[in-house]
């Protein structure tokens, strides 16, 4: 139970588990054609041990299309820049995992202007409307924002949850702060400024002080004269990089008004398409063991 509501949906961080396959399953898994298909594998592998764990009536799996295409681009176009573009064999492996998703029964999200966090974080939104609780399941510390009473973290691969506790236990600050406090710090691997110098605790306790990082910017004078280390300093750069701050509280929002199902019944799980799945699973050679899985899920 999440706040007295049933674990209504699961909204998965696709793209998260099949990079991760990509980088740990040696490339010699191939098809039928002789590509490498070791993502897949290790995708479907990931699915298959959800499906089997999690039993969800209600799950949509939320993929990135939009590396260079985000919203956020048109913000700021160096988001994202310093990230290469994934390799041809890998953009036909994503190809391949939302077909392997689709074909086990459920509902797949993408788009080319909103990221997998805007799909979930809109989600999120659609599925509150139905009072409908939700588990995302990823281990990226953005979705802290949407963490309340009725949404909670599943780090599948380490299999652990995390509530609206959780999140103050983690990173130091209340769901509704957590974008501030990305803005504050920065992110070196999306490329987002945030204010040079600012790191998480010291972001931890500004935000513990001010609350928000407007009231900061607004009354970044008084920084000054907290009890912490490097007071003076913190209030200087602040007042300098104001712009940043706010830029960088642009790209750390999750959207929330991404084209998602609004109906739960969008959300639905159906039962695997056998023809679909042998199909499928005969181009992608995958074998016996895998399809007995799912022939025995619920």
């Amino acid at each position: 139970m999440i706040g007295g509501k049933q674990h209504g949906a699961y909204l998965v961080d696709a793209s998260l588990y099949v990079f991760r396959a990509w980088h740990s399953i040696p490339s010699d898994f191939t098809d039928v054609e002789g590509q490498p298909v070791n993502a897949v594998h290790g995708f479907a592998r990931f699915l298959l041990d959800f499906l089997e764990r999690a039993k969800p009536t209600h799950a949509a799996i939320c993929f990135d299309e939009s590396l260079t295409s985000s919203f956020r681009n048109s913000i700021y176009p160096h988001y994202k820049a310093n990230r290469e573009l994934p390799p041809a064999e890998l953009v036909r492996q994503f190809a391949y995992c939302k077909e392997v998703a689709r074909a086990l029964g459920l509902t797949v999200l993408t788009d080319t202007s909103y990221e997998a966090d805007d799909l979930i974080g809109s989600a999120v939104g659609a599925l509150g409307r139905h009072d409908c609780a939700a588990v995302i399941v990823s281990a990226d510390k953005d979705f802290g924002q949407l963490i309340s009473e009725s949404v909670e973290q599943w780090d599948f691969s380490r299999d652990q949850r995390w509530n609206m506790q959780g999140i103050k236990q983690r990173l130091g600050v209340h769901p509704e702060q957590v974008a501030d406090f990305l803005a504050l710090m920065g992110d070196a691997v999306d490329n987002i400024p945030g204010v040079p110098g600012i790191g998480a605790k010291t972001a931890a306790i500004l935000l513990a002080h001010f609350g928000t990082l407007d009231a900061l910017l607004a009354r970044s004078d008084e920084v000054a004269f907290l009890r912490m280390r490097g007071a003076a300093s913190t209030s200087q750069k602040l007042r300098e990089h104001a712009p940043l701050a706010r830029l960088s509280r642009q790209l750390t929002g999750i959207a929330l008004d991404a084209p998602v199902p609004a109906d739960l019944a969008g959300y639905g799980r159906q039962r695997p398409d056998d023809e679909a799945i042998n199909a499928l699973f005969d181009r992608l050679r995958l074998g016996p063991m895998t399809r007995a899985r799912v022939r025995a899920l619920d």
